[in-house]
């Protein structure tokens, strides 16, 4: 299995996905999360808008900031239909708000890109008393995502099997935790081995204070996108809809607007490559709209890194883990879901 276009890359920008595929683009409608001026989600509305969707969706907390870049994207099309909604991914009230004035738009979704997300250093917790990293990156794209399935299913049955698409937006840092089902609020609860970050990572990076790592619950809210993903695919193939999990690479983005300089500074040696929005973008824009990965034939081809199929860390391709984390993430917003 592999993408069209091997000869993409990490300068590979998502204006020039988007011409690639410009045919798969048209007449589409497609939501994505976390749209702000100056982030990939600008970048992706951008590389989209261009190419005519039926109807683009854009999804961010801040509504104010959403309208700036859907002013961005008119200048260019003036034409399009955008439609603005608010979300609050640490607010399953928000969530739910969200996804009914979503059902009332648009009976079908082509393609929903779930690209929001935060990290923080400090111990923050959801409106229903999440760990944030976890209940914003995880378990509020979980419910966003069910909450519109019927949408999807919807966008499928109307479509050639494997184009209906969910991506959701992960980092290599997902290496850094697997899922601590003992301690998911990262509480200082004792945790079995399988459950413990690697035994080689810098100590920063692994010690806690009162039970609490930034970095590391920020690993574990990554490695629930991609687990998340499997269970996906895994459940929703046979009705012609596709899941992939994605690394855009190393971008300075809002992502870090809550870091200290300690983790501003730690942050940039995570990389020697550092990618502009546009480029950043791409690999999501491959993910969500490249006919060649219309059949994903085992769970090890769901993750991909510069516009390309990768190999993620282990722990996240783990079928039985996958499904446990989907029930754990139903128990977490209280609502049972059947795919």
């Amino acid at each position: 299995m592999a993408t069209s276009h091997p000869e993409y890359h990490n300068e590979t920008t998502a204006t020039e996905v988007a011409n690639a595929f410009a045919g798969n683009i048209h007449g589409k409608n497609v939501v994505i999360t976390g749209v702000g001026p100056d982030s990939l989600g600008e970048a992706l509305a951008l590389a989209i808008g261009r190419q005519q969707p039926a109807n683009l969706i854009l999804a961010s907390r801040t509504e104010i900031k959403v309208k700036k870049v859907v002013k961005k994207v008119r200048e260019e099309t003036p034409s399009l239909q955008i439609h603005v909604i608010v979300l609050n991914l640490a607010s399953q009230k928000s969530i739910k708000l969200a996804a009914s004035k979503i059902q009332v738009l648009v009976d079908r979704i082509d393609v929903l890109i779930n690209n929001a997300g935060m990290m923080t250093l400090e111990r923050e917790s959801t409106e229903e008393g999440i760990e944030i990293q976890f209940g914003t990156n995880h378990i509020g794209h979980f419910l966003f995502t069910n909450l519109l399935m019927t949408q999807l299913k919807n966008a499928a049955k109307a479509s050639e099997p494997g184009s209906t698409r969910i991506v959701n937006v992960t980092s290599a840092g997902h290496r850094l935790s697997p899922i601590r089902f003992h301690d998911y609020n990262f509480e200082g609860k004792e945790v079995p081995l399988d459950e413990r970050p690697p035994d080689n990572l810098p100590s920063m990076f692994s010690s806690t204070s009162n039970g609490y790592n930034g970095w590391l619950a920020y690993g574990q809210s990554k490695a629930a996108n991609i687990l998340f993903t499997v269970h996906l695919t895994n459940s929703l193939k046979s009705a012609g809809i596709i899941s992939y999990s994605v690394h855009p690479g190393s971008i300075w983005t809002g992502l870090s607007r809550s870091l200290d300089d300690i983790g501003n500074e730690t942050m940039s040696k995570t990389s020697n490559v550092w990618k502009s929005l546009d480029q950043g973008a791409a690999t999501m824009m491959v993910a969500a709209f490249d006919p060649a990965l219309s059949v994903v034939s085992n769970p090890s081809n769901i993750y991909l890194s510069d516009c390309q199929l990768a190999q993620p860390a282990p722990h996240v391709l783990k079928e039985e883990t996958a499904e446990r984390l989907f029930h754990l993430s139903e128990e977490l917003v209280g609502m049972k879901f059947y795919l």
